[in-house]
């Protein structure tokens, strides 16, 4: 039986707005989501409570979507921070294949 399942990888960079950020972001930084892994590139740092915003919609932004969805067309999260004018931006890039074996031993239970 086919157990293959695709994902989108994502980017999550933080960008300016007309407000100042107020918080440790910097314009630029970014992490990528890649499965379940939180890959943070050498030079970068994320604050944990903006992560703690954005970490509840990776999810749902990795998986195919109903074009009208409203998870398909938002992709701007505001800082937690109500002062800071930092906004993170999530950003598909490209698909990859996972097996369900791999990724739990829960069986496919076929008609669900």
């Amino acid at each position: 039986m086919d157990d293959k399942f695709t994902l989108y990888n994502l980017k999550v960079e933080v960008v300016g707005s007309d407000k100042p950020m107020v918080c440790s972001h910097k314009e630029g930084d970014y992490f990528l989501v890649v499965g379940e892994n939180l890959i943070f590139p050498e030079t970068n740092s994320f604050s944990m409570y903006a992560l703690s915003a954005i970490l509840p919609l990776l999810p749902a932004k990795q998986r195919p979507l109903h074009r009208n969805d409203w998870m398909m067309s938002d992709s701007l999260i505001a800082c937690p921070d109500p002062n800071c004018g930092a906004k993170f931006k999530i950003t598909r890039t490209q698909t990859q294949d996972f097996s369900h074996a791999e990724c739990t031993i829960e069986p496919i239970h076929k008609g669900e």
